[in-house]
């Protein structure tokens, strides 16, 4: 095994930190670690605690660390979208020896990184989109190529600096180098979106387990990216509400019996709920729970409509692709196609330990990674090495936790979809 083809992946999530560890043979990548760790320092995709993060960064390195029998030593990481912006930026140098070089190449991305950002705004990527040598447009790959003058079109990402510190910060203090960062919605949107779903515009949702990316993609390229702050934490604190359990027991129900869509769910599966607080227990049908989650689920869909509008996006000719823990939920698919009223599809990874679609930020942080290091001829160094882990003496272990605090008229919204329910339990 080639140390400098293995890849070290930590997406952290809107709740949850996950570790893949693969090893690309040429194209193909093959997953040799993984772990996924609740992070109680983490609410909505925002460290607000970063030594309860920095906890669960190294306990999801350790997990993934033991699957492989190696010593991470270099990372890629994910940065969410909250509080991020994109623009359009170009480059322009002089090509001094006449023939386009790697040097060149270079020099003119730099020249489009160098635009001057407000104060507490820091650059996350500059993805090309098109370079011009001299008069001649739409070159992907302008190496070797004769000229005076090149120029790139590129697209920039920019952040909260403070966010992107904090990131940083975490995954420093875990002894871990930081090979590149790279924006979640970029790399979720490369390993779930074909290549015509890219250019014929399609929205990539990614429902986490307390907020939401709503991501755009037309002609080949992200357009722009939304978080709403709701997600699968909301739909598990509803379950523990209406039928009046621990959340603990509730994620269990979402998991176990969880449908999304009404029509399709059983009325004739049952479960029993031990009520929080009694030795009470009652029973409840699949379809009752369906009514349930069903609600919240139109609600984040909904939100999504609205972001996509906050975008200018009035059309889907690609349909949707869903992505995130969420996106396991039986059901989700036609629920979301009667909302949004377009054809919908479900990305899962296909890669052994990691088929689940919370994985695609993970995996796609490495495919992606690869090939921008191919494109740039960026020298890669061993980013893991034969070693027992020693990034923490002593397991931790979380309780689930439930973000989520919403504003009242949130609240309002929800509740009056579900008043008839809630009205059975206040009378």
């Amino acid at each position: 095994m080639d140390s400098q083809n293995i890849y070290t992946a930590i997406d952290i999530g809107s709740s949850n930190v996950k570790v893949v560890i693969g090893e690309m043979r040429g194209s193909q990548l093959h997953v040799i670690g993984e772990s996924n760790i609740r992070s109680e320092g983490l609410r909505k995709g925002i460290i607000v605690d970063i030594e309860k993060t920095l906890q669960s960064v190294q306990e999801a390195i350790v997990h993934a660390e033991r699957m492989t029998g190696y010593q991470v030593r270099e990372a890629v990481v994910s940065i969410s979208a909250h509080q991020a912006e994109i623009q359009r930026v170009k480059g322009v140098v002089t090509v001094t020896s006449g023939e386009v070089t790697n040097a060149d190449l270079q020099r003119v991305m730099d020249s489009a990184s160098s635009y001057k950002l407000p104060e507490g705004r820091e650059c996350v990527n500059v993805v090309p989109i098109q370079f011009t040598v001299d008069d001649c447009e739409g070159i992907t790959d302008p190496r070797g190529m004769i000229g005076v003058r090149l120029e790139v079109d590129a697209m920039m990402i920019t952040t909260s600096a403070t966010l992107m510190h904090n990131v940083l910060r975490c995954v420093e203090r875990a002894s871990i180098n930081i090979h590149e960062i790279y924006f979640q919605p970029l790399v979720v949107g490369h390993a779930a979106l074909t290549k015509d779903e890219k250019h014929q515009g399609t929205a990539c949702i990614d429902i986490g387990g307390s907020s939401t990316t709503v991501s755009y993609y037309e002609e080949g390229i992200l357009q722009n990216a939304k978080v709403v702050p709701l997600g699968g934490d909301n739909i598990t604190q509803d379950i523990s509400i209406v039928l009046k359990t621990s959340t603990t027991q509730a994620e269990y129900i979402k998991k176990q019996y969880g449908h999304a869509f009404n029509s399709d769910a059983s009325d004739q599966e049952f479960f029993e709920v031990p009520i929080e607080g009694t030795d009470t227990v009652e029973q409840y049908s699949q379809r009752y729970l369906s009514e349930i989650m069903g609600a919240r689920l139109v609600e984040i869909l909904e939100f999504a409509i609205d972001a996509l509008a906050q975008m200018g996006v009035r059309d889907l000719p690609g349909g949707v692709v869903l992505t995130g823990g969420c996106a396991m939920i039986e059901g989700i698919a036609p629920l979301t196609r009667q909302v949004m009223q377009t054809r919908v599809r479900i990305y899962t990874p296909q890669f052994i330990s990691v088929r689940e679609p919370g994985y695609a930020a993970a995996v796609g942080l490495i495919d992606y990674a690869t090939q921008q290091d191919n494109f740039f001829n960026r020298e890669t160094t061993a980013t893991i090495q034969p070693s027992q882990p020693n990034h923490i003496t002593e397991e931790v272990y979380y309780e689930e936790a439930i973000d989520g605090e919403e504003s009242p008229e949130k609240r309002q919204s929800w509740k009056s979809k579900v008043s008839k329910m809630f009205n059975s339990i206040f009378e």
